[in-house]
């Protein structure tokens, strides 16, 4: 048995679903861990995270643990899991000397890891937690999309839909470019907030990014048909300025 003292838990960014915008380093941070940690929902259908992993190490070094992902409403349910999924992986932790947890995205960026770090701080006290950085979904879309993220002194803004449409109307009305992510169940609402601000023209939207059933779309034609949960979205400012008009 490791000593707890000297075990590690790496967050690995494992992209938005392309296997191939995993880093060289998250691929080696992977290959590395004595066991790999995907989240799963609790209705057990194979998720992003894992579909990825599963392009870089076998099957049997996967351990699948069920966090309530999509539990929106009952907090003592969603926190509920979130503890059992940590004493799941804090026992991990006390037989191998490194566990890797798969997370979409980045893991600094509204990933599960965020949850599972805290927990596991409260329970294996003296484990060493790192991060390996990922590309995310907004990086993704830009490069599909053509859409530019920032130019010269413009700020970028990423707000989640779930947290309500005003926090998007909030930073539609601002400066730079706007991200929205999850914003899929609430399409009609973004698109009237995109029309409202004089955004629409120049916005985009993707999900399933590198995957069979990707979508990649212009904003305009949002139609309020409900999209994909994780959906993203890319709003620019307005660029009048011509090349460096921004600097």
């Amino acid at each position: 048995m490791p000593d707890v003292m000297s075990s590690r838990l790496v967050g690995v960014g494992v992209g938005p679903g392309d296997p191939e915008l995993v880093t060289v380093k998250g691929v080696n941070a992977l290959r590395a861990a004595d066991v790999v940690v995907v989240p799963v929902m609790d209705t057990g259908e194979r998720g992003r995270a894992e579909a990825t992993v599963l392009h870089y190490v076998p099957e049997d070094k996967v351990v699948r643990v069920v966090f309530a992902l999509n539990e929106r409403s009952d907090r003592g349910r969603r926190e509920a899991a979130w503890d059992a999924a940590g004493a799941t992986v804090a026992g991990l932790l006390e037989r191998h000397a490194s566990v890797a947890f798969a997370t979409i995205g980045d893991p600094n960026v509204y990933s599960t890891f965020t949850y599972l770090a805290q927990t596991i701080a409260g329970l294996v006290p003296g484990v060493a937690v790192e991060t390996v950085p990922g590309i995310t979904a907004m990086q993704d879309l830009a490069a599909r999309s053509g859409a530019v993220l920032t130019e010269g002194t413009e700020p970028l803004t990423l707000v989640p839909v779930t947290a309500g449409s005003a926090v998007l109307k909030e930073a539609l009305a601002g400066p730079g470019t706007v991200v929205a992510y999850k914003f899929g169940r609430q399409a009609a609402e973004v698109a009237e907030a995109l029309q409202e601000n004089g955004r629409l023209a120049d916005a985009v939207w993707g999900s399933a990014l590198g995957l069979p059933e990707e979508s990649v779309r212009p904003a305009a034609e949002l139609d309020g048909t409900p999209l994909p949960y994780l959906s993203t979205l890319i709003a620019p400012p307005r660029r009048d300025g011509g090349r460096g008009g921004k600097l």
